[in-house]
């Protein structure tokens, strides 16, 4: 009997041991309650089994959306006390989610199957707040993962190109000369990317500016051969062809850094001990090369402006009536869509009783993805010298329609202006009077009588007043022969002229620093220093490069430390632009830099020049 009810005693205990770890089993639920909008953040699920099934995820609200997972960790362990082992498994399911609006969200508790029975998490509540701080979320890749299943590899794993590439596109492959092209390159990921650097290079034949992109990058999902990428336009720049041909665009190497998932390491070990459960994998991916056909424009007509796109063009003038000596100002302005920064000026023709004065140009411009758009405004101010009436002719301008593939022309009203009689001498009529031109008498004062060896005509004075403008004239046409000779030598010319207008263009860019205008400040900045050596070593545009100026400074016996103090300061420029800090620090920085490169390399060209004489 004793027996029967000890078999009963062990089979109870043995059915309640099954309830009780069928019981025992549970969901536990990690995720943050508070998240700001625009942020990445993690959901995980731990079950204290790795006996489960149909895991299923609560329906996500709209307010957040589901960036990658679930992706799955396991965990073991075994303790061994006093000879009794005992040992514990889990099993983690996360997801990484994205922030979407600000709002309260609910998430529905996830169900698991766990020894044939059913289990339930409890329901996560979830506040969206505030904004994610620059360089976190999208904005540094640090959290997106996405190809519908394991995002993390585990370290070790190796990246192939599927993985994680770089396309580039145009907007045009074939193009005309001056028409502008825009370059894209987006980045496609199956991993976590948390770091990408890479530079455009300098290209020959492209007049190339930056497209700015928000800091914050915004990413999406974009299916590829079946399979999900998260991806992200990483840069964008738009270009306008110098050259016709076949022009290329080099192939670039960015930088990368890959995290991927350490398993074999205790997580709670890494906390206490300062370890941590992920590894850092350098990855290069390389941009594919791109070519561009530039076809050359049909034969330009009399008066071309280099304008390419489509553009418009108005004038107005600030007075019709006016008193002579008094200035007149006329503005002329070209808008439109184009390559608007390399066009020429407009020609206006004055009449011929005008004085005319260099027009202000004032750039009102900005760049998109489509291109250059807005305005370029030319402020023309004459003085009239004479009282009449007089008219100003209609301005031309004379572009090319990308449109259409033509040439047109459009032009500005004529306008007629009444001008008065001054109110100094400039302009006004002398009235003289009639003079008393009568026969006078004789002049019967004492006179002087001189001897005949005194008088002017044939003495050493007349000899030299006579030979006076002969050696006058020979000398002016010996030192305008030699301005001519020098004028014809347009190499010799620039290279005088370079300093001048490299120190005109800074001293625009110190009124722009003061102003605390930086983008006016470092695209003038960037004028003088391109200018001057261009003007200096007599380099078309197409050849400026960083290289090329090397050599060719080089070739001028430049030394190395002044070359590189040079590209350093261009380098400096398009950098301190998008620098971090005091903004006022950064330009003052940048002009002194500048400045230093041009004097330096302008002391070794005069000290080879007084070596010459």
């Amino acid at each position: 009997m004793y027996r029967y009810i000890r078999y009963i005693v062990l089979i109870l205990a043995i059915t309640l041991c099954d309830i009780g770890c069928s019981y025992a089993q549970s969901i536990s639920v990690q995720a943050p309650s508070k998240v700001p909008a625009g942020d990445n953040f993690r959901l995980s699920y731990t079950v204290n089994t790795q006996d489960v099934e149909d895991f299923r995820a609560g329906n996500i609200p709209s307010g957040i959306e589901v960036i990658a997972g679930p992706y799955t960790s396991q965990q073991s362990s075994y303790q061994m006390v006093n000879g009794h082992t005992s040992s514990s498994s889990s099993i983690t399911f996360t997801y990484t989610l994205y922030a979407v609006k600000h709002g309260t969200y609910k998430i529905p508790g996830a169900h698991v199957v766990v020894n044939g029975r059913r289990i339930s998490s409890r329901p996560v509540t979830i506040t969206i707040v505030g904004n994610a701080a620059a360089g976190r979320g999208s904005q540094g890749a640090n959290n997106y993962d996405d190809d519908g299943g394991a995002a993390m590899k585990a370290a070790g794993s190796r990246i192939s190109g599927n993985d994680l590439f770089i396309r580039v596109s145009a907007n045009k492959r074939n193009v005309h000369e001056q028409e502008p092209v825009l370059l894209t390159y987006k980045v496609y990921t199956l991993v976590e990317l948390t770091q990408l650097e890479g530079k455009m290079p300098d290209l020959t034949g492209f007049h190339t500016q930056e497209v700015q992109l928000p800091q914050q990058k915004s990413f999406h999902v974009e299916r590829i051969n079946g399979r999900a990428y998260r991806c992200v336009t990483w840069s964008q720049y738009v270009m306008y062809p110098q050259m016709t041909g076949k022009l290329t665009i080099p192939s670039i190497t960015f930088k990368g850094i890959v995290v991927q998932q350490n398993r074999n390491v205790d997580p709670f070990e890494a906390f206490f001990n300062g370890g941590s459960g992920y590894v850092e994998v350098k990855r290069d991916i390389k941009a594919p090369s791109l070519s561009i056909m530039v076809s050359p424009l049909p034969k330009r007509p009399v008066g071309f402006s280099g304008g390419v796109g489509k553009f418009n063009i108005s004038a107005q003038l600030n007075k019709k009536s006016i008193k002579a000596g008094e200035p007149l100002q006329l503005r002329i302005v070209v808008g439109g869509m184009g390559n608007l920064k390399l066009i020429k000026q407009p020609v206006v023709n004055f009449p011929k009783d005008f004085e005319k004065y260099d027009a202000k140009v004032t750039d009102k411009t900005k760049l998109t993805a489509n291109g250059l758009e807005g305005n370029m405004v030319y402020d023309f101010l004459a003085v009239p010298q004479n009282q009449g009436h007089y008219t100003i002719p209609a301005t031309q301008f004379t572009y090319y329609d990308t449109g259409s593939n033509t040439y047109k022309t459009i032009k500005t009203q004529a306008f007629d202006i009444n001008v008065d009689k001054g109110d100094g001498k400039s302009g006004s009529v002398t009235d003289y009077a009639e003079k008393d031109n009568d026969i006078h008498p004789l002049m019967e004062e004492n006179s002087k009588i001189h001897n005949i060896n005194e008088f002017f005509f044939g003495s050493a004075e007349y000899c030299v007043v006579l030979f006076l403008p002969l050696i006058v004239f020979v000398v002016l046409l010996i030192l305008f022969r030699k301005r001519a000779m020098d004028l014809a030598d347009v190499v010799k010319t620039r290279g005088k002229r370079a300093n001048k207008v490299a120190t005109k263009r800074l001293r625009k860019a110190k009124k722009l620093m003061q102003a605390s205008k930086a983008n006016e400040f470092y695209d003038e900045v960037l004028r003088a220093l391109w200018g001057y050596v261009g003007d200096k070593l007599n380099m078309s545009v197409e050849k400026l490069s960083r290289e090329n100026i090397s050599d060719n400074l080089k070739g001028s016996d430049v030394d190395d430390n002044t070359i590189d103090k040079f590209i350093n300061a261009i380098d400096e420029c398009e950098f301190e632009r998008y620098a971090p800090g005091d903004v006022a620090g950064n330009m003052s920085r940048t002009f002194e830099s500048a400045m230093s490169a041009i004097m330096e390399i302008e002391n070794v060209f005069k000290g080879k020049s007084k070596r010459k004489h």
